[in-house]
């Protein structure tokens, strides 16, 4: 299958929960305009099993995601370990939650939101990344995660699948709330991503990028979301190693590597959720370079040398994590 298909890959990703939604604790939900909606969180109990294959779906198939047992801080936590190929496209033009999706019903007040990952995202193109990713898909179907505790109306289906460019038969929306099972998996499952997502904010080449593993506890699930959030940052930002193959000059490795783990932050040393507290519940004040693994290694196929910064302590976090 080609690489310009990641819908299409994502669809053979999720088929298992479409095949057998009960054995994965979702359900499945048509909607008036023939969008499926799976629901693996809402109002479902889900299943690690469904937030590992959400996970997979959120990479377009294009990356394994396996459980492991870490050992952090005399803790064992549960763990994923994510194996990608093709990080610039699985992590960047799918996984990378980016589509702020709104929709407004067009005959009330009402009105939708959840941020939307997977690479539906492709076929909107609607974000200012995919410029400068030199990327773009003519969708067939549309598959579009979305991070919500509230299932999208049929209006708002309509929208999505206008915004990408298909039938409303032929998209199909994953959600899963972050306090979930699934939604706990799926973040950690971002682990390589975050790692991505700031080589691309400090300006390296993703396309020297050619192979990507990380490994990163998943949270607990918390009482709410906005104690999920903060677990499920906490696991990246103090528990998360990524590793990834490069062909580059060793001088830009030399320049990226100390500004690549979230200890480059000034923010660093916090729980996620006491900072989003500090900074008034505001997201966008907290500072952009903390997201990102907490240890990352590099090595290099043009020199044979390899780097490594950052490490994994979850020391200033692990009560709240835990508590």
């Amino acid at each position: 299958m080609s690489l310009n298909n990641l819908n299409q890959r994502a669809l053979d990703a999720l088929r298992p929960l479409l095949d057998d939604p009960a054995g994965y604790g979702v359900e499945l939900h048509k909607t008036e305009s023939k969008a499926t909606i799976i629901d693996a969180g809402v109002n479902t109990p889900g299943s690690l099993e469904a937030g590992r294959i959400m996970a997979e779906v959120c990479l377009a198939g294009l990356a394994r995601v396996e459980f492991t047992d870490l050992e952090i801080n005399g803790k064992s936590l549960l763990g994923v370990a994510v194996t990608v190929a093709h990080p610039k496209l699985a992590c960047m033009a799918a996984q990378y939650a980016g589509w702020a999706f709104k929709a407004r019903d067009p005959e009330g007040a009402d009105s939708y939101f959840a941020m939307g990952s997977g690479p539906a995202r492709a076929a909107y193109a609607g974000e200012e990344i995919y410029a400068k990713l030199n990327y773009r898909e003519d969708a067939q179907v549309a598959v579009l995660v979305l991070e919500t505790g509230a299932l999208p109306p049929d209006w708002a289906c309509v929208k999505a699948a206008e915004k990408c460019g298909v039938a409303p038969e032929n998209l199909y929306l994953l959600t899963a709330p972050t306090a979930s099972l699934a939604g706990s998996v799926q973040v950690a499952g971002r682990i390589v991503e975050t790692g991505m997502h700031k080589m691309f904010e400090l300006g390296f080449d993703l396309d020297k990028v050619i192979a990507g593993f990380g490994v990163c506890p998943v949270a607990p699930v918390a009482k709410n979301d906005l104690r999920a959030i903060g677990r499920t940052n906490d696991a990246v930002l103090y528990g998360g190693k990524a590793w990834y193959t490069v062909k580059a000059q060793d001088s830009e490795l030399e320049e990226l590597l100390p500004n690549l783990p979230s200890s480059s932050s000034a923010d660093y040393g916090t729980s996620f959720y006491q900072l989003f507290k500090r900074y008034d519940g505001d997201f966008y004040k907290i500072d952009p370079m903390l997201f990102s693994p907490a240890q990352v290694m590099v090595n290099n196929l043009e020199s044979g040398r390899s780097f490594e910064a950052g490490k994994v302590d979850m020391t200033p976090v692990m009560e709240e994590y835990l508590s």
